[in-house]
């Protein structure tokens, strides 16, 4: 069986084609990964019968397809999320929509915290990542500060090499916390955390909304109860210390949140944004050593 996918879900179809071949070892499934655009151009050539996109036809596509005496069916099997990544050294890891909106645009051009260049940087042009920008900001020509690499993986490559840029990669390269791949992925960048309607978005898989304190404490247990399960342990990684609306602290090594160093950056940020929406949060303190 052919199946185009894609390229943004990469991961995902890799791992679900193996474990179905697995459980089945006379099947076989060739999987073409490429942009979004490209795929369903080739499912009009009939280079294939089967494809995995971000989005149903459109009108006009189911359109031209009858006028070809095309008969398809579509059916939605899941959801995905694009996520911003960038490297570790970028303060700027707390954004509002519309902070990002101006960075994609080229009305901010500069770090406020690096003071350099910003560079965006995505998988590929007609993509689904693509295609989702051009939609949010309603771009009509690519801006000069917007630059495509080839793949996810390439984004999240360019992106630990480079302060200034902003990677655009599928969410599903850096949310699955058990695979050593993604582990991997996520080794030496930062994911942006999303300001909106008062709630903070850290893109992850389970979609956590970080809205006050009490979420702030449920969001770092689950991810130490993760990570435990992992074994994930370093005895030279730093601590953080947790401190919560009251005098107990907690000392949690930065190994068990499956986090590296600078998570606390990301913490500070949270914090800041939550006493400018939540003014009765007075005490929430975040420490390491």
């Amino acid at each position: 069986m052919n199946i185009y996918v894609e390229g943004s879900f990469k991961p995902l179809f890799d791992t679900s084609i193996n474990t179905f071949e697995g459980q089945y070892p006379k099947a076989k499934i060739n999987a073409v990964f490429s942009a979004e655009d490209e795929i369903i151009a080739a499912f009009f050539k009939d280079s294939t019968k089967t494809i995995c996109i971000s989005r149903d036809f459109t009108k006009e596509e189911k359109s031209a397809l009858k006028k070809n005496k095309v008969e398809v069916r579509s059916d939605k099997i899941a959801e995905d999320a694009i996520a911003l990544i960038l490297h570790p050294s970028n303060p700027d890891s707390l954004m509002t929509i519309q902070q990002i909106k101006d960075i994609i645009v080229g009305k901010t051009t500069h770090w406020p915290g690096l003071k350099i260049k910003i560079n965006v940087v995505f998988d590929k042009q007609n993509s689904a990542n693509f295609n989702y920008l051009k939609k949010l900001c309603d771009l009509k020509k690519l801006p000069i500060n917007l630059f495509a690499m080839n793949s996810n993986e390439e984004v999240i490559n360019f992106v630990k090499k480079n302060k200034s840029a902003i990677g655009i990669i599928g969410l599903n390269w850096i949310s699955d916390s058990d695979d050593f791949e993604t582990l991997g992925f996520v080794d030496g960048i930062n994911v942006v955390a999303i300001a909106k309607d008062g709630k903070i978005i850290y893109p992850d898989a389970s979609d956590e909304l970080l809205t006050d304190e009490q979420d702030v404490q449920n969001f770092i247990d689950k991810k130490i109860e993760d990570n435990k399960k992992r074994n994930v342990n370093n005895e030279n990684e730093k601590n953080i210390t947790v401190r919560m609306n009251s005098e107990n602290y907690k000392i949690i090594p930065l190994s068990l949140l499956g986090y590296s160093s600078n998570f606390p950056n990301y913490v500070t940020k949270v914090v800041k944004l939550y006493k400018e929406y939540k003014e009765s949060i007075n005490d929430i303190n975040f420490r390491y050593k």
